[in-house]
């Protein structure tokens, strides 16, 4: 009776443990989403202000810091979350809303875009932190109940979404390259981008091409959704969260170009439209978003197909050491010309010889 009693309490005490870890999580990854915005703003803040000194410009990169640490926790904690099978639902869903803080700051984007041709006078910022503290509340409060193992195979999925990734490689490469040529200016991104267009914007090219973008996005998320229900390492939720931000930012990025930009303005998505000008992206205090949504969707993207191709490498037998070796660099590579990118949409140039 002893030893069953001395289980149970064990037992207990490590639900107890699991749960409060789930309430701890579920606090701080709702709180880090629902200041996001205001984090920007304290950024704008700081930007605009009369007096320039060296603790104003100290505050305004700490805000901007803040911005993309919202991101980070997400990522971390459900990598935290992901070294163990899940046992009951709510675990399910906080990672979910794990993968959501992640994707945060292309969701606010989107809901700010959407938000604009609402025409409601009601601020954004002010919606978007109830917004997710309702959900959080709704994971948190949700009827809970162990799972069920799940059967499902995964591999047909996996194979399409990186032949059709496969595919989309050869104009998200160029898509990239084109705004590393905003280094030199406007005059040559759009001398790019014009050649370009002839083969993207054709008549045939282009539906191929959104369908091809909407395909990533229904069998990105199907595969988030599977995986959140698996132990995971760190490559795995990487590739995960990655992936999850590229769903949203496609989805977002679609709505801002064909109903926003062409159907609701009638402009032309140029450089002026992802630049925000005349204003600019760092000195106005709605365009201050796009550059955590462009500076990550940059990164995550290149990021995310060194995870496919360390996946393949390893399938293949290739050295595990030697393959994470070359996903850190890529990595690296990756952040590197996202900050490039960053640069040119916010005004740098470059000398001319």
């Amino acid at each position: 009776m002893a030893a069953t009693s001395h289980t149970t309490h064990s037992t207990m005490a490590k639900q107890t443990g699991a749960h409060r870890q789930l309430r701890s999580a579920m606090l701080g990854l709702s709180i880090a989403a629902a200041v996001y915005p205001y984090l920007l703003r304290g950024f704008h803040t700081f930007q605009e202000t009369v007096f320039r000194s060296a603790l104003s410009a100290l505050l305004e990169a700490l805000f901007m810091t803040a911005v993309f640490a919202v991101p980070a926790i997400g990522l971390l904690i459900v990598a935290r979350l992901s070294g163990h099978a899940p046992k009951t639902r709510a675990e399910i869903r906080v990672r979910r809303f794990a993968y959501m803080t992640v994707a945060s700051p292309t969701i606010f984007v989107f809901f700010g875009v959407v938000w604009y041709m609402c025409g409601t006078p009601i601020e954004d910022i002010w919606v978007w932190p109830i917004l997710w503290i309702a959900i959080a509340l709704w994971i948190v409060y949700a009827s809970d109940s162990p799972i069920s193992v799940d059967k499902e195979n995964p591999s047909r999925w996996r194979m399409a979404h990186g032949i059709a990734g496969s595919l989309a490689l050869v104009y998200v490469l160029f898509h990239v390259a084109n705004h590393l040529f905003g280094l030199s200016g406007p005059d040559a991104h759009a001398a790019v981008m014009k050649a370009g267009r002839i083969v993207y914007r054709s008549p045939l090219v282009q539906p191929l091409l959104v369908m091809g973008m909407l395909f990533q996005v229904f069998t990105g998320i199907r595969l988030a959704l599977f995986w959140s229900t698996k132990p995971a390492g760190f490559h795995r939720v990487f590739q995960v969260a990655t992936g999850f931000y590229l769903s949203l930012f496609i989805v977002g990025h679609m709505n801002s170009v064909f109903i926003f930009a062409r159907t609701f303005l009638k402009i032309d998505t140029d450089w002026a439209f992802a630049s925000g000008a005349p204003a600019g992206l760092v000195h106005d205090v709605w365009n201050n978003r796009l550059i955590p949504h462009y500076a990550l969707g940059v990164f995550f993207v290149l990021s995310h197909l060194a995870s496919g191709l360390r996946v393949v490498l390893l399938h293949h037998g290739a050295n595990q050491r030697y393959v994470n070796r070359v996903w850190n660099a890529t990595v690296v590579l990756s952040a590197v010309v996202a900050i490039a990118v960053s640069l040119a949409l916010t005004g740098l140039r470059l000398p001319h010889g």
